[in-house]
């Protein structure tokens, strides 16, 4: 038997141990997973130096996860492109619902409920109001809906990573009125930079990538009956929207901030002391299967 044979034996008896499992799309999933690990250790010769490098490397991933923000795990998939690989897969269908995108690994559940209006930013920075309306395939609006939105501080991080931000900072849950309007004020979103600090950090650097991300705004919505959108919206003109560290940007998703002065009538109508950047958006949901 040749070197080449003995492999390949290896191989097939891997994928054939997982034959019985009883659940058929778990039995798809493993046994694609062994063959395409094995066909990438053949394609690069694998090291046993290297074999090791690549264990203590997912070990140490698994180490720099937090239980509460830091998911090193998430941040992995989002720099080597598979979490908007499977963002991809995962929405083919067209429909003129809004685009999604990466979900990042900063989300934390339980965050304040917001009124119409109300100020997420606990912090200082640029005020900024984002307003629209949430709406079905047809146009129609769809109240009630549920924004979910969180965002770094001025200073690139986010509460939960930056111990001190109040927990709830930049983050909120806001709802849709009765004509699917909502209002979001905050502070202008700021580029930022990834954590450096663990494995991914590491990665990078070895790999001469750099970690910024486009200014952001993170946003999953739900109402009933509709698909959950898990989307940003992007800054336009932002340094890093053809390089985004994570692939997460998408043309349809960008928009403009523009100057408002004190005296506009926004100002007034949400109690707002000073001027600000405004940006308008409105989203668009897909009908849940039946």
């Amino acid at each position: 038997m040749t070197t080449r044979q003995a492999e390949s034996l290896i191989t097939a008896k891997a994928i054939a141990s997982f034959e019985a499992t009883p659940d058929e799309r778990l039995r798809h999933i493993v046994q694609a997973l062994v063959r395409h690990l094995h066909a990438f250790a053949q394609e690069v010769e694998l090291t046993e130096q290297e074999w090791f490098e690549g264990i203590r490397f997912l070990t140490a991933t698994g180490q720099k996860c937090d239980g509460l923000v830091r998911q090193e795990f998430i941040l992995l998939s989002d720099v080597t492109g598979l979490s908007m690989l499977v963002d991809a897969i995962n929405h083919r269908a067209g429909g003129g619902a809004t685009e999604s995108t990466v979900f990042g690994p900063f989300y934390i559940e339980g965050m304040p409920e917001r009124g119409y209006g109300e100020n997420m930013a606990y912090t200082s920075g640029q005020p900024a109001l984002i307003t629209g309306r949430v709406l079905d395939c047809q146009g129609q609006p769809i109240s009630h809906a549920v924004l979910d939105i969180w965002q770094t501080a001025a200073n690139g991080m986010y509460s939960g990573q930056d111990v001190d931000q109040p927990i709830g900072n930049l983050r909120g849950r806001y709802r849709t009125d009765a004509q699917g309007r909502y209002a979001i004020r905050t502070i202008l979103p700021v580029s930022y930079s990834i954590p450096t600090d663990g494995p991914v950090g590491q990665l990078l650097d070895a790999t001469g990538r750099h970690p910024w991300r486009p200014a952001h705004l993170h946003f999953m919505i739900k109402a009933e009956g509709y698909r959950t959108l898990v989307t940003h919206l992007f800054n336009d003109g932002d340094p890093y929207l053809d390089s985004d560290a994570v692939f997460g940007v998408k043309d349809s998703l960008r928009v403009a901030y523009k100057p408002y002065e004190a005296d506009h009538p926004l100002t007034a109508e949400l109690d707002m002391a000073t001027g600000f950047q405004h940006a308008r958006y409105d989203f668009v949901l897909e009908q849940a299967p039946s």
